[in-house]
């Protein structure tokens, strides 16, 4: 496995850093990078990070799939891990890397790359909890299907083009509280999805040295440019997202017991009474 480069500059510029003290932690929004061609994420390295990793933490399959694909639908694109990755410019496919945060030297690049995060992100949600990083390989015109994730994220592009369409985090047109509960009570993380949606998304398109901003739970959809793409996700939990993914997970056992709970609130405020209840709950093994 390559060794980690050291970065000789800082990745983040000032303007990154302030566009996201004004987004973070509700918006989505289009910030930059200098991250430069680095050797842990040539196609080689990452085709060798992948015939590495647990097959818990690699998913990829044909590029070409419906933005509501249902997971079971998904088809295999028939190739290993590294066969995909070192012929994804002609094999149309979409392959991700997970956790790539358990190798040493994937683990050090990242918490470089939080650590220049940190000033914005501590005064507003507290400590950067749970660090991960994820590897998105995709082939010309391939999709990744309408989903929404539990972590404060920034994806940056590093090669290719590729357009990011997000919906607003916690609004239930795009997402119903039954879709919440039911991920965070152990589901999949796609979502229905209704063509009717397409004229409220924002879109951000991503070419390398962009980067974007994606609150947690902000339900999305990604399209791939004309040429392969290579993007980095780094992400972080924080107090309040736990918090949330708690309550969601409360709700769906009162959902369980014939009650119909309410959105827990975003960020500022949350259902701390619902989320320490679950938390006491798991405790004395009351829920699962």
């Amino acid at each position: 496995m390559t060794a980690h480069q050291p970065i000789a500059r800082p990745v983040f510029p000032a303007e990154t850093l302030e566009r996201m003290a004004a987004l973070y932690p509700l918006q989505a929004g289009l910030l930059h990078h200098h991250l430069p061609d680095h050797p842990l994420l040539s196609l080689e390295a990452l085709a060798q990070l992948g015939e590495s990793l647990p097959a818990s933490e690699v998913e990829y399959n044909p590029g070409n799939v419906p933005i509501g694909i249902r997971p079971e639908d998904i088809p295999s694109n028939g190739l290993s891990i590294g066969e995909t990755i070192r012929t994804i410019d002609s094999n149309g496919s979409w392959a991700v890397l997970k956790n790539i945060e358990n190798v040493g030297a994937y683990r050090t690049l990242l918490m470089d790359l939080l650590g220049e995060l940190e000033p914005v992100v501590t005064p507003r949600t507290g400590g950067m909890l749970t660090p991960q990083g994820f590897v998105f390989i995709s082939s010309p015109g391939s999709i990744t299907p309408f989903h929404f994730d539990p972590e404060h994220n920034i994806l940056l592009q590093l090669r290719g083009t590729k357009v990011m369409n997000v919906w607003p985090a916690g609004d239930e047109r795009f997402a119903d509280r039954r879709e919440h509960e039911r991920y965070h009570a152990g589901g999949h993380r796609n979502l229905p999805w209704q063509d009717a949606y397409r004229d409220a998304a924002q879109q951000v398109p991503l070419g390398p040295g962009d980067a974007v901003l994606m609150p947690v739970m902000a339900p999305h959809f990604v399209a791939n440019g004309d040429a392969p793409s290579i993007s980095l996700s780094i992400t972080w939990r924080s107090e309040w997202s736990y918090r949330e993914s708690e309550a969601h997970a409360a709700n769906a056992a009162l959902r369980r017991v014939g009650l119909d709970p309410a959105m827990p609130p975003r960020w500022p405020s949350y259902a701390w009474f619902r989320s320490m209840g679950w938390r006491v709950a798991r405790k004395l093994k009351l829920v699962s």
